[in-house]
């Protein structure tokens, strides 16, 4: 890599080690002539990933290989690389060769001669399409994915979830402080946090089959992007990690509302049944969270003991100024519902944010 390197390819990594020799032939053939380097960015895959690029980054100073212990996620990845670039234009592609990175060229091309700040590689544009590297279930869900992403953003573009893309790296700079280090869909992100108008292009291409390794998209990358859309429609008033808590919440008093009558229907006082009602819906808010609202940040062992133990008291805190808010606008009002839904909210709140800071 040259002191003029002009284009910086990040690729996130989890258990891709059979395809990183792949692509990074085909990124030398396909960059020919192009000052570049490629940082793969990968999250300590216990398949030895970060062993086979750095054996390949020791012969070839344009590979580099940034590894993380401790933390995980694509949309984290890729913003961690593209801040590790100085190129002047920063290209996200994924390891799992579906992409076509012959389309490179014409997305540098592009953005050098200032025909637009971001270049997507679109599966539902022109000529694009998707069918070969989709089951059916997944192609549905793609297709899903860009309907829910198109409602939240103000800008035009045909594959909002595109893995795929170019960008101008001043134009990633400005918006890195306020993208999601979740989930997986991080163009969708980059396009909704700028707040000035971006000029979008859009070049087709044909989405491949996965030629090595597995999926990473399952149920919990799903939960994290429908947490992102609410987030986005919300204005960026509520974090996405934030709803989740808030849905697990939810999910909680539905698990002390059936505990609670399955007691009563036992021969149990009101007292005792709804005590440990509460304390069953604690504990199942507690290791939800835990697997999911902060999976990246999971706790085990005996961390796991006293963070639970913490949360209830948190939660416990939580519950008392939940009833006091209440009490004060009841007073002050004399509204009854509003009251309760203003305790609600405030307890709500009071626990996301004590027990992020002191549990996770």
């Amino acid at each position: 890599m040259d002191e003029t390197c002009q284009l910086s390819v990040v690729v996130p990594t989890f258990n891709e080690r059979d395809n990183v020799g792949p692509l990074i032939a085909r990124l030398r053939r396909s960059l020919a002539g192009v000052s570049w380097q490629a940082i793969f960015v990968d999250d300590n895959s216990p398949d030895g990933t970060a062993s086979a690029v750095k054996a390949m980054a020791a012969c070839d100073r344009r590979i580099l290989c940034l590894q993380r212990v401790g933390r995980r996620g694509l949309a984290g990845a890729v913003v961690e690389g593209a801040m590790a670039s100085a190129a002047p234009f920063v290209a996200v592609i994924d390891a799992d060769l579906q992409h076509d990175e012959t389309l490179l060229p014409a997305m540098l091309a592009a953005l050098r001669e200032d025909r637009a700040d971001l270049v997507i590689g679109s599966r539902y544009v022109g000529e694009g399409s998707a069918e070969a590297g989709f089951s059916v279930v997944r192609g549905a869900g793609s297709r899903l994915a860009n309907r829910l992403a198109r409602v939240a953003l103000r800008a035009d573009v045909s594959d909002p979830v595109s893995g795929f893309f170019m960008v101008r790296r001043p134009i990633f700079d400005e918006v890195a402080p306020k993208l999601s280090v979740q989930g997986f869909k991080i163009l969708f992100d980059l396009i909704a946090s700028r707040t000035a108008p971006m000029r979008i292009l859009e070049l087709p291409y044909s989405f491949h089959a996965r030629e090595a390794g597995e999926s990473k998209l399952d149920a919990m990358a799903v939960t994290d992007y429908l947490g992102l859309v609410l987030s986005k429609l919300s204005g960026n008033l509520v974090p996405p990690r934030a709803l989740l808590f808030f849905v697990v919440g939810a999910s909680g008093l539905i698990v002390n509302l059936v505990a609670a009558k399955l007691f009563f229907q036992m021969g149990m006082a009101f007292v005792p049944a709804d005590t440990v009602a509460a304390i069953l819906a604690m504990t199942s808010n507690f290791l939800i969270n835990n697997e999911v609202t902060y999976r990246d940040r999971r706790l085990r062992g005996l961390r796991l003991l006293t963070g639970y133990l913490r949360f209830c008291a948190l939660c416990g805190v939580g519950l008392i100024a939940n009833i006091a808010v209440a009490d004060l606008v009841h007073d002050s009002l004399g509204w009854r519902s509003v009251a309760i839904i203003a305790g609600a909210i405030f307890g709500a709140v009071w626990n996301y944010g004590s027990t992020s800071v002191a549990v996770w």
